[in-house]
């Protein structure tokens, strides 16, 4: 039985498949076999279906629990959302760009709000904090998918000898690639985590700042 979710559902397949811009109510339509005019008994128009759509890629976010350590938290929700980015990367361009935010965008931010405020975080350093986590995630995952190779098993390593630039030209490149290189144990994949706790920790020294003790 066709149904608004089934409808969302196939959006999201036809998405993954051939990307955001072939989704339409014709495709979404042949996706489920049936006639791209039955959809509007469930979805007004396309723009309603592009906006479910969003609202389908926040729900697929895990969300971290109002209660528990904010550093535990925002982890937890960036490690997710950068999982659900890279299974579906179209989302990059849909999470904040709908013009109608939907209960499920709401209800998002408000739990990452509330996980911060409640944890000793002022409204603004809960804003900013979110805005520069969600900055890095995004950007994280945009350069990720658009890697010249795939990260793990020496993948690095190999990349970094073909294009090595000549050291007397650039030395800090050079130094940078042969320390980060020396003995194989350098992966793109750890450079989410180390960047996100940069941030985390920059984010625990202003809290410290507004008088509430670091956890």
């Amino acid at each position: 039985m066709l149904s608004r979710q089934r409808i969302v559902d196939a959006a999201a397949a036809v998405a993954d498949r051939t990307g955001l811009a072939s989704v339409s109510m014709r495709s979404v339509g042949a996706e489920l076999r049936v006639e791209a005019m039955s959809l509007y008994h469930h979805v007004s128009n396309k723009e309603a279906l592009l906006d479910a759509l969003a609202e389908w890629a926040f729900v697929q976010i895990d969300l971290p629990e109002i209660g528990d350590p904010w550093r535990d938290a925002m982890v937890q929700r960036a490690e997710s959302a950068r999982t659900v980015l890279r299974a579906h990367p179209w989302a990059l361009g849909m999470l904040e760009s709908r013009p109608v935010p939907g209960p499920a965008l709401l209800r998002h931010h408000d739990r990452v709000l509330g996980c911060l405020m409640t944890e000793g975080f002022s409204a603004a350093l809960a804003t900013h904090a979110f805005s520069t986590i969600d900055a890095f995630v995004y950007g994280f995952a945009l350069t990720e998918a658009g890697l010249p190779f795939t990260p793990g098993e020496g993948a690095e390593a190999a990349f970094a000898s073909q294009v090595a630039p000549p050291p007397e030209d650039y030395p800090y490149l050079a130094r940078s690639l042969a320390e980060l290189l020396h003995g194989g144990d350098y992966a793109f994949e750890d450079e989410f985590r180390n960047g996100l706790e940069l941030i985390l920790d920059g984010l625990a020294q202003r809290r410290m700042s507004i008088g509430t003790p670091w956890q």
